[in-house]
């Protein structure tokens, strides 16, 4: 989760002394320099980053541009009511982002952080391990037909050229296959299917959305019934249950 993500991170901010850049110390905090400097929302290194003056908080702009949108917004990591005006791009995250390196997840090269998205999305490896991940298959075919009357969860089209009846990972590899250089922005089908998904929201880099949002089929964890603040509760609580 998000939340648990930055708390892992609180503690990894700086190298403590007599740590020698070539011991697995050092490597240790360089990995954790890419969590330290990620968006809670999103789970990547920021884009744009901007920070809540109320609570400090940073967050990509685009990933916290819906909540300036409600009349009462409140921080999506702490939960604590912000003026919408009082949001300011944070240059010195940006200045650290441009000096600070941290190895590839997939091809483990060194890459200024500020250049890690571009670089994630056309590393081979990381595709690689992202093509060979296990798919979820039911053990039994069902011989009820699914009603009219439900939304289709389980299949999408491509955003980009329209292409249907694709599952997740079939809709991540069409378009790392065919859609890997379009700029466009474009609505997650997947997010805009959800009960709580926005059909207008246009993601500002989808391939990084689909590798990092969407790694599991939503209905094998999700309970449609209920309101996305009460399925993170309810992960939260599962979560703190399992450790």
């Amino acid at each position: 989760m998000a939340v648990f993500r930055s708390f892992v991170s609180a503690g990894s901010q700086q190298l403590q002394p007599g740590t020698r850049s070539g011991s697995p110390a050092a490597a240790s905090e360089e990995e954790a320099l890419e969590v330290r400097f990620s968006c809670s929302i999103c789970l990547e290194v920021y884009h744009k980053p901007v920070s809540i003056n109320s609570c400090s908080h940073t967050f990509c702009g685009d990933c916290l541009q819906p909540c300036l949108q409600v009349t009462s917004p409140l921080c999506p990591l702490c939960r604590t009511p912000f003026d919408p005006k009082k949001v300011q791009r944070s240059s010195c995250t940006e200045k650290q982002l441009s000096s600070l390196k941290a190895p590839c997840r997939g091809c483990s090269k060194k890459v200024v952080l500020l250049k890690m998205r571009s670089h994630i999305v056309s590393c081979p490896k990381v595709h690689e391990q992202t093509s060979n991940r296990p798919r979820f298959l039911p053990v039994l075919s069902s011989s009820q037909k699914i009603p009219c009357f439900i939304p289709n969860r389980s299949t999408f089209a491509c955003p980009f050229c329209g292409a249907r009846n694709l599952d997740q990972h079939e809709l991540l590899k069409h378009c790392m296959e065919n859609h890997r250089n379009d700029p466009n922005k474009v609505v997650c089908p997947v997010c805009s299917a959800m009960p709580w998904g926005d059909p207008n929201y246009k993601s500002s880099n989808f391939l990084q959305h689909l590798l990092h949002r969407h790694k599991f089929s939503y209905d094998t964890f999700v309970d449609y019934n209920i309101d996305e603040e009460a399925a993170l509760q309810t992960a939260l609580e599962l979560s703190l249950s399992e450790s």
